[in-house]
C-alpha cells in the first residue's frame, strides 16, 4: 500500500494542473459545507445573546388568531386578517399575582417615518410598559429610561436604537432633542448602546416609547400583541406557563383550549424554534453543496478513466512484470482517494477563511458573532471527501485492474 502511496504521488505531481482543476469541484463543495456550519454556529451565538438579553428566567406572550376563528374569517373576507383584541393590561395584573412571576410588562409594535430636520427614516417602534427595563438587560449609551408617571401619563417621549440615533441626527446629541415621529414631536430621552443588529428590523434600527403613548396616541387601541414575564425559578417555568394559560382562558372566557387566543412560550421552546427553522435552512444549504460534491466525484471519475487510457500502456508492462490486479486498483484507487482528501483539507481551510470573512462583517455590522469552526464540520468535511474519493475511484480504478497485460501492451 506504501509503494502505490508512493506511485500516486509522482503521478498526482507530475500532472499539477490537472490535479489542481480535478479537486476543484470537492473544494468548493467541502468549502460551503463549512462555511454553512460555522455560520450556523455564529448565528446560534447571536441568537443565543438576544435571547439571554430579556433575561435568563423570562417567558413570552403572544397574541395568535384561534384556527376556528382563522377558517371563518377566510371564509368571509379572504386574505383579511383578525386582530386578537383581548389581551390586555388586566391580564398582565393578574399573572404578576402568581407565585412564580417577579414582574411583567407589554408590548406593542407599529411603523412610522421618523424626522429629524432633513433626515427621515420608516422605521419599527415599540410600545413598553416601564417596567421592561426591570426586565430587559440591555444598557444604555446615554440618557435615561422612561418612568411609570410617564407611562401612564402617556408622554411624548422616546429612546432610540444606535443605529437610528445615528441616522437621524448624524453627529449632533440626540438627547433633549425633538424629533417628529408620524404626526406627533417626541422628546428623545435616551440611547441604547449597541445591540447587535443589521437592517431595518435590528434592534438598532428601532425606537421605544411608552405603551400608553404608543396605544393611544399612535395607534389608537388598549390591547398588546406581546407580553414578558419575569420568574423567580425558572425550573418551573413549565408549571408557571399552565397557570398563566389558566388565567388568560378565565380573563378571555375560553373554555376550549384548542380555541386559545394566545401562545405561552418559554425560552426553551423559543429556543427550539429558532433551532428547527435554521436546521432546515442548514439541510438546505448543505443538500445544495451537495450537489456540488457529487459533481465534484464525477468530475474526479472522470479524469481517472482519461488517466487509467493514458496509462494502459503502463498498466500493461506492470502486470506483465508481475504486478497484481490489487496492486493496479491500490494504485488507483489511492491516487482517486489522495485527490479528494487533499480536496477535503483545501475546502476545509477555504470555508474556514470564508466563515472567518462572515464574522468580521457581521461584527462590523454590530452583530454579536461568534467566529467558530465546529469539530464535526471538520469531520464532515474530511468523511465526505474520503468517500466521495473511494466511491467514484473504484470503478476507474476496477477498469485498470482488470486491463488484459498483452492488449494493454499494444497500446498506442
Amino acid at each position: 500500500m506504501f509503494k502505490a502511496y508512493q506511485q500516486s504521488v509522482k503521478v498526482l505531481l507530475a500532472n499539477p494542473v490537472r490535479t489542481v482543476l480535478t479537486t476543484m469541484g470537492i473544494v468548493i463543495g467541502i468549502a460551503t459545507v463549512i462555511m454553512v456550519l460555522s455560520a450556523g454556529a455564529g448565528f446560534r451565538s447571536l441568537v443565543d445573546n438576544e435571547i439571554q438579553s430579556m433575561g435568563n428566567n423570562t417567558l413570552f406572550i403572544k397574541t395568535r388568531v384561534p384556527p376556528t376563528t382563522k377558517s371563518r374569517a377566510n371564509q368571509l373576507v379572504p386574505g383579511i386578517a383578525v386582530g386578537i383584541t383581548t389581551f390586555k393590561q388586566r391580564d398582565l395584573d393578574d399573572i404578576k399575582k402568581l407565585n412564580n412571576v417577579v414582574d411583567d410588562y407589554g408590548m406593542v409594535t407599529g411603523m412610522a417615518v421618523a424626522n429629524y430636520r432633513n433626515n427621515s427614516k420608516n422605521i419599527v417602534y415599540f410600545g413598553a410598559s416601564s417596567e421592561m427595563f426591570l426586565i430587559d438587560k440591555h444598557e444604555l449609551k446615554e440618557g435615561r429610561f422612561y418612568n411609570q408617571a410617564e407611562d401612564t401619563g402617556a408622554d411624548q417621549v422616546v429612546i432610540l436604537g444606535s443605529t437610528l440615533a445615528k441616522d437621524l441626527f448624524g453627529q449632533d446629541d440626540p438627547l433633549g432633542k425633538l424629533m417628529r415621529l408620524g404626526n406627533l414631536n417626541f422628546q428623545v430621552i435616551g440611547v441604547y448602546k449597541p445591540q447587535g443588529g443589521a437592517g431595518p428590523q435590528s434592534a438598532d434600527s428601532m425606537l421605544y416609547m411608552p405603551i400608553n403613548t404608543a396605544q393611544k396616541k399612535m395607534l389608537g387601541i388598549d390591547y398588546m400583541s406581546v407580553g414578558v414575564v419575569e420568574l423567580n425559578d425558572i425550573n418551573l417555568g413549565d408549571a408557571t406557563a399552565e397557570q398563566i394559560k389558566m388565567e388568560l382562558r378565565r380573563n378571555h372566557d375560553i373554555t376550549n383550549p384548542d380555541k386559545d387566543d394566545f401562545i405561552v412560550m418559554t425560552q426553551t421552546q423559543v429556543m427550539d424554534i429558532y433551532n428547527t427553522i435554521f436546521g432546515g435552512i442548514t439541510a438546505l444549504l448543505i443538500s445544495i453543496a451537495a450537489i456540488s460534491l457529487v459533481v465534484g466525484g464525477v468530475g474526479i471519475m472522470n479524469i481517472m478513466y482519461v488517466m487509467v487510457t493514458e496509462r494502459t500502456a503502463e498498466i500493461g508492462l506492470k502486470k506483465a512484470i508481475g504486478a497484481k490486479n490489487s496492486d493496479i486498483l491500490s494504485e488507483f484507487l489511492v491516487e482517486s482517494i489522495l485527490v479528494t482528501v487533499l480536496g477535503g483539507i483545501l475546502g476545509i481551510l477555504l470555508g474556514a477563511i470564508l466563515a472567518w470573512l462572515v464574522s468580521i462583517i457581521a461584527v462590523a455590522n454590530n452583530l454579536t458573532w461568534v467566529f467558530t469552526v465546529p469539530l464535526y464540520a471538520i469531520a464532515i468535511g474530511v468523511g465526505v471527501s474520503a468517500v466521495i474519493g473511494i466511491s467514484f475511484g473504484v470503478l476507474p480504478a476496477r477498469s485498470a485492474a482488470k486491463l488484459d497485460p498483452i492488449e494493454a501492451l499494444r497500446y498506442e
